[in-house]
């Protein structure tokens, strides 16, 4: 059996958590490498935790070397930068597009992104317009094949959660049946058992799932 690594980013994060457990019970990939900043508890004998700097290229496209699947799930928040979009780019879009390019030049078959519904890089709003940059560029890439996970609002524990989101998570679900598809709330654990899903088919191209195409792979 040939050695396939799948190599996750954002692991610390919401959907990052459920894709690390579920691939390590996944005999799909032989080997589950984990890169982050600060050591990752919940492995099993198939991960391997790789602490890296994602400021130093060298490191990084280290991390990233001899993947045959990457996942990216990083993903930061207003509140953590405290309103710099400078340091939310820096997060959001250098990791994301640094971890595609070095995944092409080493080598790496596919990449898996979690986005957000709305991205649009001609968008007016910061957040969704970083979103569409980063799809574009990964696009751009020419991996053999890329998968853009757009969900809307997420559901989920978070440590830390607040009761605003709690209380929209809670509206969104009891009246989903007015929102279009695209915009209903989805779990965490849903996006990122999709995610595995996908990365099973590896499609050529570029590939765009949304409320309903997540639903979808859900259901095969």
């Amino acid at each position: 059996m040939s050695v396939k690594i799948a190599t996750i980013i954002g692991a610390t994060g919401l959907i990052g958590n459920h894709l690390a457990q579920i691939l390590q019970k996944d005999d799909h990939f032989t080997t589950i490498r984990v890169l982050v900043r600060r050591p990752f508890a919940g492995t099993n004998f198939k991960t391997e935790v790789k602490l890296i700097d994602f400021n130093d290229p060298e490191s990084f496209k280290l991390g990233i070397d001899g993947s045959h699947t990457v996942f990216c799930a990083v993903g930061t928040t207003q509140q953590k930068v405290k309103g710099d979009n400078n340091a939310y780019r820096k997060v959001d879009y250098d990791i994301a597009v640094h971890a595609a390019r070095f995944g092409k030049e080493t080598g790496c078959s596919q990449f898996l992104l979690v986005s957000s519904v709305g991205a649009d890089p001609k968008s007016k709003i910061f957040y969704l317009k970083l979103k569409g940059e980063i799809e574009r560029e990964v696009g751009a890439l020419n991996l053999h094949s890329v998968a853009l996970f757009r969900p809307s609002l997420l559901l989920g524990k978070r440590p830390e959660e607040r009761a605003a989101e709690r209380i929209t998570g809670w509206a969104m679900q009891r009246f989903s049946f007015l929102l279009p598809d695209r915009y209903k709330a989805i779990t965490a654990r849903e996006v990122a058992l999709g995610m595995v899903k996908a990365s099973k088919k590896e499609l050529p191209g570029v590939k765009v799932y949304e409320y309903r195409n997540m639903k979808e792979l859900l259901s095969e």
